[in-house]
């Protein structure tokens, strides 16, 4: 009996002593951990100070920005942690018995007393910079008193609108401004944001670009999808001035109203529109009636003299138009339902040339009408093959054109053998222009030079996939074919 009351006694002392390590003076406790976080990044914060009221023990967070706070008594806290530069964050939280309790704290940056950047200084261009590309690589230097992160935002403005234009979210102090006007005087000033205080911005600066170049010649190149349109000098330089987003072909300049008018998809159907020679100032011109024939890049159109009107065909119907868009009238129908593919209207205003084919292409005619849209002059019919590029000469007594002399005709219009002829309107007389044309090559695309001395006209191989070069030809004159622009179609030259 004795030895039993021993041994009770004994296993009670040992229950009071394990209960002794979970309480003090009958207190049960829990532990706390957790971590001290940028808000935002999410990125460790170490050595942040970490305690809760009521008061419990100062810890400091690791490397990690970890923490843990052993022995808390439970029930309910409110924890805080603290850095100097962050503003000081407070997480409620329920400690329970023989449990441990997680917190997470996202500390904010504090801006009290922070400074805004410095003005930025604008370098280059030099204040009021003349003759600038049309890219220009604009650069500054910016500081901040605390060294926070800057962000840029360039503001620019011309002499030409009222626009305004801001390129935002810039990282590093430089900005390379694209496709700028030509002949344009530009403002310019940077506004810098350290993401806490107000933007500061910068004095005002000014460059101007240089004047749209001696450009005589226009054409077209394929970028991706689209054909885009060039202008182009003598030496070979090349200026794009239709957005490679948009479709557009077939350019041609009017000197005396100093615009080009060219073809443009608009939705599913093909319009005229006209543009300043830099590119700028598009005005759509047709609206009701669209440009239609049988092959899109086949169809040509034509303005007046003086570029107060166009004409421009519609499957079987001859259309003028004013070039503000206005006064939209039907001036020949052809008599036979054949769809009119090509125009040209003679410097005199006195008569038109069309050239008339059927639904493939083929079995084309070409013929002139007078301005009252009457039959004229037949100048070539019954024969076999693709033909085209109609181009009166100044006096309107020649006309140029191509023509397949092989009699070739398939679904896909192919050409395989075309070639430049002139047909002279006193003599009722046509005549190939012998442009030595390489065998297995077709010239395309034909036009006089502004002083008839010269034709212009595109090469490229029968197989019809080749690369399109743009060449000319001194008429007359023996190995005189050069080339003047490669990878490129439907020149222009006045």
């Amino acid at each position: 009996m004795k030895n039993s009351l021993i041994k009770s006694g004994f296993v009670l002392l040992l229950l009071l002593l394990s209960c002794s390590e979970e309480k003090v003076d009958g207190e049960d406790f829990g532990t706390v951990t957790g971590r001290v976080v940028i808000a935002n990044t999410f990125e460790p914060l170490a050595n942040a100070k970490v305690f809760s009221n009521p008061t419990s023990s100062i810890v400091f967070t690791d490397e990690d920005g970890r923490f843990t706070i052993p022995k808390v008594v439970v029930g309910q806290y409110s924890f805080q942690a603290q850095k100097d530069g962050y503003l000081t964050k407070f997480e409620a939280a329920n400690v329970i018995s023989n449990s441990t309790t997680e917190i997470v704290f996202e500390l904010s940056v504090s801006t009290s007393g922070n400074r805004p950047p410095n003005a930025a200084v604008l370098a280059l261009p030099a204040d009021n910079a003349m003759n600038q590309n049309r890219q220009v690589v604009l650069t500054w230097t910016a500081t901040d008193p605390e060294q926070d992160t800057l962000k840029y935002e360039v503001i620019l403005k011309n002499d030409a609108n009222d626009e305004e234009v801001r390129y935002s979210d810039i990282l590093t102090p430089t900005y390379t401004l694209q496709n700028l006007a030509f002949g344009t005087k530009y403002f310019w000033q940077v506004s810098v944001s350290d993401g806490v205080n107000p933007p500061v911005l910068s004095a005002v600066r000014t460059f101007t670009t240089t004047s749209f170049p001696d450009t005589r010649f226009l054409f077209v190149k394929k970028l991706s999808e689209n054909n885009v349109i060039y202008a182009g000098d003598n030496s070979g330089n090349q200026i794009q001035l239709t957005s490679s987003e948009t479709n557009s072909w077939r350019p041609r300049k009017n000197n005396q109203s100093n615009k080009i008018a060219f073809i443009r998809s608009s939705g599913a159907q093909n319009h005229i529109y006209t543009m300043n020679p830099d590119g700028s100032g598009v005005f759509k011109v047709t609206n009701t009636v669209p440009v239609a024939g049988f092959n899109p890049e086949f169809i040509n159109f034509s303005w007046n003299t003086s570029g107060s009107q166009i004409i421009y065909p519609s499957f079987d119907k001859l259309y003028r138009i004013n070039s503000n868009g206005s006064g939209l009238t039907e001036i020949f129908h052809t008599p036979n339902g054949k769809f009119i593919s090509e125009c040209d209207w003679s410097y005199d205003g006195s008569k038109i040339a069309l050239k008339v084919n059927d639904a493939s292409g083929y079995n084309a005619e070409i013929y002139v009408i007078t301005a009252e849209g009457a039959i004229s002059d037949l100048v070539i019919s019954g024969v076999n093959g693709a033909m085209g590029s109609l181009n009166f000469s100044i006096t309107g007594q020649k006309l140029l054109f191509t023509r397949d002399v092989s009699g070739f005709e398939n679904p896909d219009y192919r050409q395989l053998d075309t070639r430049i002829f002139q047909h002279v309107f006193s003599t009722l007389t046509t005549s190939e222009i012998n442009t030595e044309k390489p065998a297995g090559t077709v010239d395309i695309d034909a036009r006089y030079s502004p002083n008839e001395a010269e034709v212009i006209f595109v090469n490229t191989s029968n197989d019809f996939i080749s690369a399109r070069n743009i060449q000319k030809y001194l008429i007359g004159i023996v190995a005189s074919r050069t080339t003047l622009f490669t990878n490129a179609s439907m020149p222009d030259w006045e």
